[in-house]
């Protein structure tokens, strides 16, 4: 008995080794000085260089203003009580939406922080429908997001103008539609967070950490796509869905839900899409702060899946044709 518990016990401690990332680090780095001949020549294609080009342009571009978003929402949902908005906001639910809606450009919040906030509001009696209006507006109408599209779209401002204007009008849409439609029982009642215990600077250090790493790997993953599409997808394929305004449309507000990129960095991902009309990246970064897949499982673990389910593909459908229609007028 105890040669087999010894035996299973190496074998565990074998296991273990093979795991720790330190070992798997040291053979990649092994491994990539031994090939390192081939990767150098792989690296020296033209095609593997306007990747890299891309991608790098993209990442320094965004990341400032992803560190400055991040850092403001954290700021703002650690040291604003929810209270406050519970005051703000008129009692009547159809003017209280606007209202909250138009305060995500005052109080602004990345994806990641909006939905908690929106729960700290619902918990504190605000109406679901204005706690709704400001989760889709404040990650998408803020004044970080809207000084990073001026930026990436230097040529054309009129996109600032017209993220604003769709953006707003969606999450107010969406707002007034749940308070028409919506039922008690689709929205479960958030938790509480488990802050106890921690001071207010611990709580933003890690709310920052956390966001940073989080919304920095979507960052890296956004524009490692954008730089996919430019430099190895075939520019007839690209020109073929650019071409057709419909598609055109739904491909990129289907990409900005499968990229899951943060706010303040989607536009700058969108200006380096240029085969696409201005239409259809104003439909990437209206889509993307309002539906993607970590908010919608965000959504899901704060409000429950059965509303989720029915939000999510809801703002979706607002969005795209909100988008279509103030791309037509302003674009």
């Amino acid at each position: 008995m105890e040669t087999v518990k010894a035996a299973e016990s190496r074998a565990g401690e074998r296991e273990a080794r093979f795991r720790d990332p330190r070992l798997i680090l040291t053979a990649l780095l092994a491994l990539a000085v031994a090939a390192q001949e081939p990767i150098r020549g792989l690296l020296g294609g033209a095609v593997i260089q306007a990747w890299l080009t891309v991608f790098v342009a993209v990442v320094i571009q965004a990341l400032p203003f992803l560190v400055m978003g991040v850092l403001l929402s954290a700021i703002i949902a650690v040291f604003v009580p929810p209270s406050f908005f519970a005051r703000a906001l008129p009692k009547r639910p159809a003017l209280a939406v606007p209202v909250a809606g138009a305060a995500g450009a005052v109080l602004p919040g990345c994806e990641c922080a909006s939905v908690p906030v929106a729960g700290a509001l619902v918990r504190r009696g605000v109406t679901p429908a204005a706690a709704l209006a400001f989760l889709l507006s404040a990650p998408a109408i803020n004044p970080i997001v809207l000084t990073a599209t001026a930026v990436a779209f230097p040529r054309n401002p009129e996109m600032v103008a017209a993220r604003f204007v769709a953006s707003l009008f969606v999450a107010c849409a969406m707002g007034w539609l749940w308070q028409r439609w919506g039922r008690a029982d689709w929205l479960r009642p958030p938790g509480r967070p488990h802050t106890d215990g921690l001071t207010k600077g611990a709580v933003l250090w890690g709310s920052v950490r956390h966001d940073v790493m989080h919304a920095g790997g979507f960052l890296v993953v956004g524009a490692a796509a954008a730089a996919t599409l430019k430099a190895f997808v075939p520019a007839q394929w690209l020109d073929a869905v650019a071409g057709n305004p419909v598609v055109s449309v739904l491909a990129l507000a289907a990409l900005a839900v499968a990229l899951s990129i943060c706010s303040e960095a989607d536009a700058f991902v969108a200006a380096a899409l240029s085969q696409f009309s201005l239409t259809a990246r104003l439909a990437f970064l209206v889509v993307g702060p309002m539906v993607d897949l970590k908010l919608f499982a965000m959504q899901a673990a704060t409000f429950g899946r059965g509303f989720a389910v029915r939000f999510a593909p809801a703002t979706f459908a607002v969005a795209v044709l909100v988008s279509t229609a103030v791309g037509a007028v302003l674009l």
